[in-house]
């Protein structure tokens, strides 16, 4: 399993925690404008991003020639009113989770994580691309995450 980096993909948990340390439950929910997302809202939405490359890794897996789904991130995040959750709730979901993948992926074998999906562009994607775009995908939010936090002091 060297070509996918679990330590990575594991510690992207600890990193929202340190990104989110000392902020009130005020900070976490406070938003630049309505269509803009919270601290909150961003954490919620990678827990959704999780159960769909859980979704995807687990088609792929499987066998199945659908074409991988994609989803609307932010009429997920607004549909299930995410900034009026408790962040501690969404943290412990996003952790959970994780820990679920990586028990997954840590058993596969390196032509289990060569294997492969079509995606919703069309695009050919392995299980080992999905957990490394997973894993991206937290640090461009973790940016957001403090960008929202600079705005909020701007404020």
């Amino acid at each position: 399993m060297s070509e996918v980096n679990l330590e990575a993909f594991l510690n992207t948990h600890g990193q929202l925690l340190t990104a989110i340390d000392g902020l009130s439950e005020e900070q976490v929910k406070w938003k630049q404008a309505p269509e803009v997302w919270s601290v909150q809202e961003v954490v919620s939405h990678l827990v959704d991003h999780s159960f769909v490359i859980s979704f995807r890794i687990r088609d792929i897996l499987a066998a199945t020639t659908a074409q991988l789904p994609a989803f609307n991130q932010d009429a997920w995040v607004g549909g299930q009113h995410s900034n009026e959750g408790q962040l501690s709730d969404i943290l412990d979901a996003f952790h959970a989770i994780l820990e679920y993948n990586s028990l997954l992926v840590g058993r596969l074998s390196e032509e289990e994580l060569a294997k492969t999906g079509v995606n919703f562009k069309g695009e050919t994607v392995s299980i080992k691309t999905i957990i490394q775009g997973f894993s991206k995908h937290v640090q461009g939010h973790l940016s957001q995450i403090e960008r929202i936090k600079e705005a909020a002091v701007a404020v």
